[in-house]
């Protein structure tokens, strides 16, 4: 009657010293994981965003709020037309709809500069570019 107690008793140690990892170290934090919080934001999706954006000028930059602003920009091959645009992460875990793209567009018109529809694709491109820089990035830890 002792011996099946004991029997129990016994494995339910096993168990329990099993399930604590016996003793060994308790597995490392995934460092590609989607969710990177060292800073307010996302980390994939603002090194991927400072990343797309590096051939414009930045005005402003907020890590903590996750905006991102650049200055006007001018191609240089269309000197008649500029464009200015804003980030905005709204998440801290790496999902699509934790990026926003606004854009403002301006052309010259006999020196003045006047506003100017942006196409929505255009902004819907540039997010598709940051989530997959993003998402390379976060690739790149994983196997690194």
């Amino acid at each position: 009657m002792f011996r099946p107690l004991r029997l129990a008793l016994g494995v339910s140690a096993a168990l329990a010293v099993a399930s604590c990892g016996g003793g060994k170290d308790r597995p490392k934090a995934d460092l590609a994981a989607s969710r990177i919080t060292t800073i307010g934001v996302n980390s994939y999706l603002w090194r991927a965003t400072l990343d797309t954006l590096s051939f414009m000028p930045l005005l402003q930059t907020d890590s903590n709020g996750g905006v991102i602003v650049t200055d006007w920009y001018i191609n240089p091959q269309v000197p008649t037309e500029r464009m200015k645009v804003t980030v905005s992460i709204l998440d801290q875990d790496l999902r699509a709809d934790a990026v926003r793209v606004a854009a403002l567009r301006e052309v010259n018109r006999g020196g003045q500069w006047v506003s100017a529809p942006v196409e929505a694709a255009t902004t819907q491109k540039l997010e598709d570019i940051i989530l997959t820089r993003a998402r390379d990035l976060r690739r790149a830890s994983l196997v690194g």
